[in-house]
This record gives C-alpha cells, sequence and structure tokens, in this order.
C-alpha cells in the first residue's frame, strides 16, 4: 500500500513541476511577444520620422529618403509577421493550458463519482447490515420466549405432577 502512496505522491509531484514549467514557459513566451511589440514600435517610430525626412532640394524627398522608407517599413512588417508567429505560439500554450484545466476537471469530476458510487454502495451496505442485525435481534427474541415458556411449561408439568402424586397418596 506504501508503495503506491509514493507513486501517487511522486506522479503528483511531477505534475506540479510540469505545470510550473508550463507556467515559466508561458510568462517568457509572453515576455518575448511584448519585446517585439516595442520592438515595433520603436521601428514604426522611426517610420514615421523617415517620412518626415526631406534632404533633396526645395525640401523634397529623395529616392534615398524613399528607400530608406520602405526598408524600414520592411522591417516593421518583418517585426509584425514574427508578432504573429509569437503570438500563435502563445495562444498555442493558453489552449494546452485550457486543456490540462478540462482533463483535471473530468478526472476530479470521475473521481467525485467514483466516491459517490463507493458512498452509495458503503450506505447500501450499511442498510443490509443494520437489517439483518434487526432480524437476529428478532429472532433471538423469540428464543428467549420460546425458551421461557418451555420452562414455564415444565415448571408446571412438574407442580402439577407433584401435585398429582401428593394427591393420589392422599386418597389411596
Amino acid at each position: 500500500m506504501n508503495k503506491y502512496l509514493y507513486l501517487l505522491y511522486i506522479l503528483f509531484l511531477s505534475f506540479q513541476t510540469f505545470a510550473q514549467q508550463d507556467t515559466i514557459a508561458y510568462a517568457a513566451q509572453r515576455v518575448k511577444v511584448n519585446s517585439l511589440l516595442t520592438e515595433r514600435s520603436a521601428k514604426f517610430g522611426q517610420y514615421d520620422e523617415s517620412l518626415n525626412q526631406r534632404t533633396g532640394i526645395f525640401g523634397w524627398q529623395t529616392k534615398k529618403d524613399i528607400k530608406n522608407s520602405n526598408e524600414i517599413l520592411r522591417q516593421v512588417v518583418l517585426t509584425d509577421n514574427n508578432i504573429f508567429k509569437e503570438l500563435k505560439v502563445l495562444m498555442d500554450y493558453k489552449d494546452l493550458q485550457n486543456q490540462q484545466k478540462v482533463a483535471v476537471a473530468d478526472n476530479s469530476q470521475e473521481r467525485l463519482e467514483g466516491y459517490m458510487r463507493t458512498i452509495k454502495k458503503l450506505q447500501d451496505q450499511n442498510e443490509e447490515l443494520k437489517s439483518d442485525l434487526s432480524k437476529k435481534n428478532n429472532g433471538g427474541l423469540s428464543f428467549y420466549i420460546i425458551t421461557f415458556l418451555l420452562l414455564v411449561m415444565a415448571g408446571g408439568f412438574y407442580f402439577f405432577n407433584k401435585k398429582l402424586k401428593k394427591y393420589e397418596k392422599g386418597t389411596i
């Protein structure tokens, strides 16, 4: 029995460790997504500034300014793609956590139903034992009554027989 308790304890600790690792991974993923969002904001600010740069004659944008703006915009789009990938991973973590919660809830429900069945079974056995006990007690009372009546009849027979013998001796 102790072996099973130790095994159950080890499984519980490993499940708890797995859950902590999963939570740590989820938190790390959130930090990664937040850093990518900060990076995107910074790059978009650079893009906004590059649109206002006008290094050409009469304050016009040059081809170089437009290429620089396009490169920054391309970097923003690449960062957006990375954000989407990391968000997908983050959502997968969240889905996994939800599946684990559902599995734990199902397992808890099954255990609860098992406990309820066991309690019902024990209550039925208890009622059956009470019924058997009351039958035995009633049977025991009947036995005592019958024994008492037999003793009264035997005593009556003895006294009547003694009286009868006295009566026969007196008349003969």
